[in-house]
């Protein structure tokens, strides 16, 4: 995280890449991040990790973005639970969209 918030690009780049990479690793330390984190792209960057693992763990994180002001971080939401393809996740994109909150 920290190679992330750096200044060098291909350095914040690389550290993305390799996140990306073992998401499914560090699922509850991208979920702390992305809750700590103030600066909106990182918690972007966070959103898209947490959608490339594919857990359950990050449900929560998901569906709280999918009323974002922010389009990227409700498009991030909306891709993470369509890339969960639970249940619970489908369930949460209907009542968003019943709620008008995504089309």
């Amino acid at each position: 995280m920290e190679a992330m918030r750096g200044t060098e690009p291909r350095g914040r780049e690389d550290a993305f890449d390799f996140l990306r990479e073992h998401a499914d690793a560090y699922v509850d330390e991208l979920i702390e991040e992305f809750t700590a984190e103030r600066d909106q792209g990182l918690r972007c960057w966070l959103l898209e990790l947490l959608a490339e693992a594919r857990s359950a763990k990050a449900l929560e994180v998901f569906r709280g973005q999918l009323e974002s002001l922010d389009e990227s971080s409700q498009f991030w939401a909306v891709r993470g639970l369509e890339m969960l393809d639970t249940r619970e996740a489908e369930q949460a994109l209907h009542q968003a969209r019943a709620g008008g909150w995504i089309s």
